[in-house]
């Protein structure tokens, strides 16, 4: 078993992500704010950790470059950080200041770790990338416009930004993968404690992403396709 690295591991999805990975034999980072808790969680799974503000680019960059240089290249990366924006942050009554904080947290960190992270595996032709997006960040299908206007715009960029990256690296022809995954409403400190689904049950399509056997010439799409938003081990077009 390889080299596991998920941001938000500290909690709800990332860290059920990472307790999964951690029980069949993987070696864990798990990377995220909250010192404290991110401590707490790592002592639990026996994983190591490294605590940074991802908002802060410069500081993400610094991050995970060290990581690289102190674990070596990762075989699995799960991305599950990321914030809900402001209640009432609808196009027009959003600020400068919001828009940025959202953008930077759910967007360009994900690129900052691609960037540096993935950069290793896809010259390795060998890895998995997993990132928690949402449907919310759907152009089609129900629900998808309307208020929350930085999530669903930054969640929008994510899916853009594994379809290009899947499509730049082969499709998984040349043994790397990058998928995004819906994790539907789940009882998470960003899910509240009333969403239907477990921190689990949520985390579940990602943890088969991460492990599930791949073959680009396969019949089904579960045996296929990378660079696509999956929901329910399911594809949801975009």
């Amino acid at each position: 078993m390889g080299l596991v690295i998920v941001t938000g591991g500290s909690r709800g999805l990332g860290f059920e992500c990472a307790k999964e990975l951690a029980a069949i034999g993987h070696q864990i980072v798990l990377v995220a704010k909250d010192k404290a808790r991110l401590e707490e969680s790592a002592k639990h799974l026996g994983a190591a950790y490294r605590a940074v503000d991802l908002e802060d680019l410069d500081a993400a960059k610094s991050a995970f470059e060290e990581i690289l240089e102190s674990f070596g290249t990762p075989e699995i990366v799960i991305l599950a950080h990321g914030v809900m924006s402001a209640k009432m942050s609808k196009t027009l009554k959003t600020d400068n200041v919001e828009w940025r904080r959202v953008m930077a947290i759910n967007l360009d960190s994900v690129f900052c770790a691609l960037n540096i992270l993935a950069a290793p595996m896809a010259e390795a032709r060998a890895g998995r990338v997993v990132i928690f997006s949402a449907c919310l960040g759907r152009m089609s299908g129900p629900g998808n416009a309307g208020g929350l206007a930085p999530y669903r715009v930054s969640k929008a960029g994510v899916n853009a930004l594994v379809r290009n990256l899947a499509h730049e690296t082969g499709l998984g022809a040349r043994g790397f993968l990058v998928d995004a995954v819906c994790p539907n409403h789940s009882r998470t400190d960003m899910g509240g404690p009333d969403a239907p689904l477990s921190a689990a049950e949520g985390a579940r399509t990602a943890i088969w992403l991460a492990t599930r056997a791949f073959d680009v010439n396969g019949v089904s799409d579960q045996e296929k396709l990378t660079g696509v938003l999956w929901e329910e081990m399911k594809v949801v077009p975009w």
